[in-house]
């Protein structure tokens, strides 16, 4: 056929121009091609030639630089540009189709436009990007021509009276409006920019996101294009496929999305409420208009483009409808109307589809009620896995404890009871969840059967009434139903989830808004005053309280109770600069309405000099610090702090002129360092422990690590004090988490200071040590203000002023020559616990410390250099036990792929019956799912096939043909019920799996864990293992089976669909391998990236969290420092971490969506194109038809889901593998080589002890922490035990209960060798207190007696001799009173003494303590001390001392030097001998 712009037949109109040149038709299109071919011309040499020398250059970070005003219309515009061209390019292709010759410019000018407006916006692109507006000179030029040249045609198709009835006339004028726009577009960069025709352009700089190359979430600044498809992506996720993905990788987030922007964008918001209306601005209303205010806007943009998105889903089974319905009927006009829904669904069905919308509409209200119970189920099944995890927690930091008193069995029972209350809630959320899974896809089945039947049974019942006769059941009828019911079943289903989410965002923010509208904590701000009257005092008056219960003060009604207090008179207005902080008549409770903890305090602590705060266990001397900080409640009186401290750096006075008169009598805290007692850490390095955010000072630093005798410690740690301090200081022993502590507060540069029993944790050399570079050298030389909360009495002669507590009040305050003179009773008390002689004692209380006297100096038994480098060389012995201890410190982020292994161990788990269940069930379900869709198919066939003869048809024919549907109607509703049935087979089987699973890996979890040696809890973090129980226990509980349920689902639905369209259209197999190749590589590149995108989001997501909880937990000491803008700045930090991560996967799986999408519409178009074919040549039937495109309308969603689920699994199954890792630790040998019917029912009677040579190490791996030790004790023998730091005195306690490896020797007690006994026996008859206090939360009875063997009275004689009666007797409830977790509701003190009334409960004929009284007041030391030795009189006690006075009335010492025994005698000859080392020792402690 000849090719002629114009034509080629003879005589053509198309070249006369008789009429004028631009009355021909051909000429005017060739004048139309000019524009585009000049564009062409122009902008290629730019693009591929000039281009490089061009960019070079451009000065900006990235490509995404959009700042030409207009961009997203010309954008908007050029798409619609393109459309209307590929419309007139068919117009002109199927116009020249009624000639012989091909008239080219009926479509060619339409073809160069289409390649000009492609150009036209790559070239625009590179013009922005790039930053050369002057080149856009060239598209001012091109809009202008084509803008003219089309008007042109326009007009003369109006004088040639074609109008809009003509498709041409309606291109046209459309571009002609499309090309105006465009070209105003481009006037306007002009009028902005002003980059020609001014002879001043406009200087326009990048953002200062572009500007930084951190930024990489470049979603913002792309164009229009790459914006809808994520094609910025791409690299991203080629470079992810390369190397892991960090935080580096991702880099930070844009400005406008990070937190802190929101936050002031959420600030600012409620300010203008405030300034508008104050009335509006209260309760949760505040808070959602101000969320409206803030990010309104954005959400009802995105929630339109939603809108939008869902109402495109219908043009699908629309167009199924048209094409099926035109295949198999040709005479009928379909006119495809934009509706959605059930409207939709009558517009096709008729009376049918209201039948069957009744079914998913009735069947809402069950969906909302399975969501809400299994809303229900999830929250009570989160509430018993909080408690399980509560006790797991207890379980393991006290493992230790638990193992030493045989207690593993009792706790494990405890945590499996808990267990089985969580899998009773999570069979119910199993049941729940099944069933919504089952009517998410027995829906779509029962409302075509409904529909199927309605067809034939209501004109049987109802007769032919006229709305039935628009209604027949043909193939196009049944597919598009068919497709509206899958679009349907989704946001029906959805619906209960939105409901139910709705009702939790307005509880949340009816929390917040109480939360936010709550009182805060307020500065002290009022001028001291002078003291009331005697007359008018406070309704509080002086309580002696005696259960000081800090968190929990009891109730009890406290009138008449008076006692006189000896207190001092507030200071006078000459002396009030020598007070730093003043309290007159405070009141101070823990909770609003409970009697006050504090009583009528009223102190005065000097400034610039050194006040220790003593008193008993449980006096409230913490309690006072906490409320001179403002931590408690104020009941009445007032806290007054000095504003006229020097300069924290330079130590001057501020200048007299700049305080005002009102500066004057409003005093306010500054920051004080403040060391609490219990430790508290950050999860950082030593280094950032130590300084705490403060510059790094070298000569300083290195101060407060001799002071605080750290450097030993450090040496030993891995990485030094770059080594990073696990959770709560896990991998730190008690004593080096206290002086870290205490070294923060020694660093810092504030002049007040405050140091709660600093010692407690610390032996005699430490304390001692300590006390005299730190406290006194450091702090109080350099005249700062020093508060000591302390029991080390022998420290009193040091303090320059000293305030007594008892029960809650002030006992006395003073210097200690005061309480010598007025308190003679207490004075003789302290001088007896201090163990000094009178001479000495007056010596020192008489120093004058004003003098310029240097401090008196303590004595100590290493003072000397040598002594210190002799410390570190003992300690150095340690390095190869504490070695293992740290690997928090090297935790390395490795994207390890995981094996499909751990999928074959998380399924044969479930057993092999029920396995086979699960995947023959599936199978089966899927293939009646395709049988019921193939029948459909059939029927409608043969119904269309029927139909229009069985109008003139005989009795007998339309007999056959009635029992040809009845058949047809017999065998589908077969199938569907069997569909039904196997849906909900496969639902349950699935969940049932998951529940079976679940519960043999976590028993077999915990009861490996259980059973494991205590090197492995001492080697492996704590966080680590509680992850196994939590996180990846509750990914194994509740996401694991669904994630599976929904990976084979969408499998077998992809799998099933493309084979349908393969049987459909065998020519689909042909395209179908490069549309594979191509969803291959794509799912790869994104299961990797997502991979790492989820494991990122969930590593980052732990430090926000776990800082959060660091925050919370360390409030007292945060504030203490006024560092609360800090930790709040860190913690948007963290958010903003954890946010850019969740946008790269959120990104991620558009980018998936996206393409999936494109694989999906290219599987429709080729699918629709082959079966029309076939169908207009005879060879496919409508039915096989609307099979076909029903299946691949729904190829892209099944791709999308298959690929996402597939990476979640992948991930998921991490957990699988991580708890299988631990399910191979080693367990303890707990068997033993004795019977227990051979072991004595009372065993040990007696107590004898025989040690021969015992060496003993931690691991095969280390060396031997004790050496050939040998030694004999003799049954009720009281034996103390003494060393320095390393020596192996806690390792000789573990022994006996074979907690370590005891590789050569032996352990004999009473006749028998403890390596013979099985272990459960051997720890059960012993006893031992620990030095570190552990309390389990519960009754008071269960923490003294787990096992239940004690009666009452039993419990109460040991609470008598632990001191702790009375406390106990005063509590509500008494024995069945509650201990919080970890006993955080009493004192450190009382704490211990639980402890010991634990020991003392046992009765065992063996009793160890292990440094059990560090946290105890001298004076109840001492009581104890006497307890032991005559309600142990009978029985064999071995003491590991603190304080090695309190081993002198001890019938032998052994004295320990590197895991050899150095001294083993009677305290008495060993003190006799002057180079004693135990002489050395006792004299340190005096």
């Amino acid at each position: 056929m000849p090719l002629a712009f114009c034509g080629s037949e003879n005589h053509s109109a198309a070249y006369r121009v008789d009429q004028g040149v631009l009355n021909n038709g051909c000429f005017v299109d060739a004048l139309n091609v000019v524009p585009h071919v000049f564009l062409l011309f122009i902008t290629f040499p730019i693009l591929f030639i000039g281009w490089g020398s061009q960019s070079s250059k451009v000065h900006i970070h990235h490509s995404t630089w959009l700042h030409f005003p207009g961009h997203n219309l010309r954008w908007i515009l050029t798409f619609m540009l393109l459309f209307v061209l590929v419309c007139e390019i068919a117009e002109g292709i199927l116009s020249d189709g009624v000639t012989e010759s091909r008239h080219l410019h009926l479509y060619m000018p339409a073809g160069m436009a289409f390649m000009a407006a492609v150009t036209s916006v790559i070239y625009y692109h590179n013009i922005e990007t790039s930053n050369f507006p002057k080149l856009l000179i060239a598209l001012l030029v091109y809009w202008t021509l084509a803008f003219i040249t089309k008007t042109i045609k326009f007009v003369k198709f109006y004088d040639h009276a074609i109008g809009f009835s003509q498709l041409r006339f309606c291109l046209t004028g459309l571009l002609v409006i499309l090309y105006g726009m465009l070209l105003l577009v481009e006037v306007n960069v002009i009028r902005v920019r002003r980059y020609i025709f001014f002879k001043m352009p406009r200087e326009v700089k990048p953002p200062e996101d572009l500007q930084d190359l951190g930024v990489r979430f470049l979603q913002p600044f792309v164009n229009l294009l790459s914006k809808g498809t994520y094609w910025w992506m791409n690299a991203f996720i080629k470079t992810a496929h390369k190397k892991p993905i960090d935080l580096r990788a991702i880099g930070k987030l844009p400005i406008a999305m990070r937190a802190l922007t929101n936050y002031q964008r959420l600030c600012e918001a409620f300010d203008a409420q405030e300034r508008k209306d104050m009335q509006s601005t209260q309760g949760a209303r505040a808070i959602w208009q101000a969320l409206c205010h803030a990010f309104g806007r954005r959400l009802v943009l995105s929630s339109t483009f939603r809108i939008l998105a869902d109402l495109l889903g219908f043009a699908g089974p629309l167009c199924i409808f048209g094409i099926v319905d035109h295949l198999g009927k040709e005479n009928r006009v379909f006119q495809p109307k934009i509706i959605v829904g059930v409207i939709l669904l009558y517009y096709i069905l008729g009376i049918s589809a209201l039948i069957g919308a009744a079914v998913i509409i009735l069947l809402a209200p069950v969906q909302y009620f399975v969501a809400t119970k299994l809303s229900q189920a999830q929250r009570s099944t989160l509430e018993y896995s909080n408690e399980r995890l509560k006790q797991t927690n207890e379980m393991l930091r006290g493992i230790k404890l638990l193992k030493l008193y045989a207690w593993e069995n009792i706790f494990r029972t405890r945590v499996e009871m808990t267990r089985r209350k969580e899998m009773t809630s999570l069979r119910a959320f199993a049941v729940y969840t099944s069933i919504s899974i089952f009517m998410n896809t027995a829906i779509p089945i029962a409302a075509v059967l409904i529909v199927s039947g309605s067809f034939l049974l209501l004109p049987t019942f109802m007769g032919h009434v006229s709305f039935f006769k628009e209604a027949d059941f043909s193939p196009s009828v049944a597919f598009a139903s068919l497709s509206l019911f899958h679009i349907l079943v989704t946001p029906l289903f959805l619906l209960s989830s939105v409901v139910r989410s709705t009702v939790k965002a307005l509880v949340s923010v009816q929390k917040l808004s109480e939360f936010l509208s709550s009182a805060e904590i307020r500065e002290e701000q009022c001028a001291p005053r002078e003291p009331e009257p005697r007359g008018q005092a406070s309704k509080y008056q002086a309580v002696p309280l005696k259960v000081v219960n800090r968190k929990c003060p009891a109730w009890e009604d406290c009138r008449g109770i008076m006692g006189p207090l000896q207190s001092l008179t507030p200071s006078a207005d000459g002396d009030a600069d020598n007070c730093c902080v003043q309290i007159i008549g405070g009141f101070f409770t823990w909770t609003p309405d409970g009697i006050p903890t504090l009583s009528n305090i009223t102190i005065c602590i000097p400034r610039g000099q050194l006040t220790m705060i003593v008193g008993q266990v449980g006096c409230g001397k913490s309690s006072l610090l906490l409320a001179t900080l403002g931590e408690m409640q104020k009941v009445s009186g007032g806290v007054f702090w000095n504003s006229s401290l020097p300069d924290s750096e330079t130590g001057e006075d501020p200048s007299p002129e700049r305080e005002t008169a009102t500066d004057s009598d409003i005093r306010k805290r500054g920051p004080v360092a403040y060391a609490s007692q219990k430790p508290w850490l950050l999860n950082a390095t030593v280094e950032e422990n130590i300084t705490f955010e403060s510059p790094f000072n070298k000569q300083r630093y290195k101060m407060v690590i001799e002071a605080c005798s750290l450097q030993p410690d450090i040496d030993i740690l891995p990485h030094g004090d770059q080594t990073q301090i696990g959770e709560r200081g896990i991998n730190l022993s008690g004593g080096q988490r206290q002086r870290i502590s205490v070294a923060r507060a020694l660093y810092q540069h504030t002049n007040v200071v405050f140091l709660d029993d600093p010692f407690s944790a610390l032996d005699v050399h430490l304390s001692d040590h300590l006390m005299q570079a730190g406290i006194l050298e450091l702090l109080r030389d350099d005249k700062r203000t020093v508060v000591l909360v302390t029991h080390k009495l022998q420290y009193l002669p040091h303090a320059d002023w000293i305030i007594a507590m008892k029960d809650g009040t002030i006992q006395r305050e003073g210097t200690l020559k005061d309480f010598q003179r007025s308190e003679c009773q207490l004075f003789e008390h302290w001088k007896t616990l201090m163990n000094r002689q009178d001479q000495e004692l007056e010596k020192e209380t008489i120093v004058e410390r004003k003098a310029a006297e240097p401090p008196q100096g303590l004595p100590r038994a290493m003072s000397s250099r040598d002594g210190l480098l002799q410390d570190e060389e003992e300690e150095e012995e340690e390095a190869a036990e504490s070695e293992e201890e740290d690997n928090l410190s090297s935790v390395l982020h490795q994207r390890a792929k995981i094996p499909w292994r751990a999928c074959t161990k998380y399924l044969s788990s479930a057993g092999i019956l029920l396995l086979s269940l699960l995947v023959f069930s599936q199978l089966l379900k899927h293939m009646v799912l395709v049988a019921i869709d193939y029948w459909l198919a059939k029927w409608t066939d043969s119904a269309l096939i029927l139909s229009p003869t069985s109008r003139n048809c005989s009795l007998s024919q339309a007999q056959e043909c009635s029992l040809n549907q009845t058949v047809y109607a017999m065998v589908f509703t077969v199938l569907c019920s069997l569909g039904i049935v196997l849906c909900l087979v496969t639902s349950i089987t699935v969940e049932w799996t998951g529940l079976k699973v679940a519960k043999r890996l976590h028993c077999s979890l915990l009861n490996q864990i259980i059973l494991a040696p205590m090197r492995f809890f001492e080697t492996t973090p704590l966080g680590s293992i509680l992850n196994r129980f939590s996180s990846d226990c509750n990914t194994i509980d509740q996401h694991i089976p669904s994630t599976l349920e929904c990976l084979s689902r969408s499998t077998l639905l992809c799998v099933s669909a493309l084979a349908v369209i393969s049987y459909v259209t065998p020519v689909f197999l042909v395209a179908l391998l490069p549309l594979a190749v191509v969803c291959y590589f794509i799912q790869k590149y994104f299961r990797v990236a997502s991979r790492d995108l989820q494991q990122l989001d969930d590593t980052t997501q732990l430090p926000l969290l776990s800082h959060f909880a660091e925050t919370v937990e360390g409030l007292t000491t945060i504030r203490a420092f006024r560092y609360e803008a800090r930790f709040q700045q860190k913690l948007l930090e963290y958010t903003d971490s954890n946010n850019i991560a969740s946008l790269f996967l959120t990104a991620a799986n558009r980018w998936l969506e996206v393409r999936m999408e494109y694989i999906g519409a290219c599987v429709v178009l080729i699918a629709a194109v082959t079966s029309i074919s076939n169908s207009l040549h005879r060879e496919l039937s409508a039915g096989l038809v609307g099979l076909g495109l029903t299946y691949a309308l729904m190829v892209s969603n099944y791709l999308n889901w298959m690929v996402r689920n597939l990476a979640d699994m992948e991930l998921q199954l991490g957990a699988v593998k991580r708890i299988h890792g631990l399910l191979n630790t080693e367990a303890e040998r707990y068997e033993g080589l004795l019977a227990p019917s051979l072991i004595p029912k009372n065993w040990p009677d007696q107590g004898k002890i025989q040690i021969q040579n015992l060496s003993v190490r931690y691991d095969s791996s280390l060396k031997p922490v004790l050496k050939h030790v040998n030694a004999l004790i003799s049954p009720g023998q009281k034996i103390g035990i003494c060393g320095r730091t390393g020596s192996g005195k806690s390792s000789f306690s573990l022994a006996f209960f074979r907690m370590v490896d005891m590789f050569e020797g032996r352990i004999i007690i009473d006749g028998i060798d403890i390596a013979k006994l099985p272990l459960h026996t051997l720890r059960s008859r012993l006893s031992i207190i620990l030095q570190d206090p552990v309390l389990f939360s519960g009754t008071i009875r269960f923490n003294l007696d787990p096992e239940k063997k004690c009666s009452d009275s039993t419990l109460w004689e040991a609470l008598e001799i632990a001191q702790l009666k009375l406390v106990v007797k005063a509590l509500p409830g008494g024995l069945d009173a509650i201990i919080t977790e970890g006993g955080e509701n009493f004192s450190q003190g009382q704490r211990q003494l639980f402890c010991l009334a634990r020991a003392f409960v046992r009765k065992t004929s063996i009793f160890i303590m292990d440094e059990a009284t560090a946290s105890i007041d001298m004076a109840t030391e001492n009581i104890l001390q006497k307890v032991v030795m005559t309600a142990f009189a009978d029985r064999t006690v071995v003491t590991i001392a603190h304080r090695v006075h309190t081993i002198l009335s001890a019938d032998l010492v052994i004295v320990l030097k590197r895991g050899a025994i150095l001294e083993f005698d009677k305290p008495e000859k060993l003190l006799s001998q002057k180079d004693s080392v135990f002489a050395s020792f006792v004299r340190a402690d005096k």
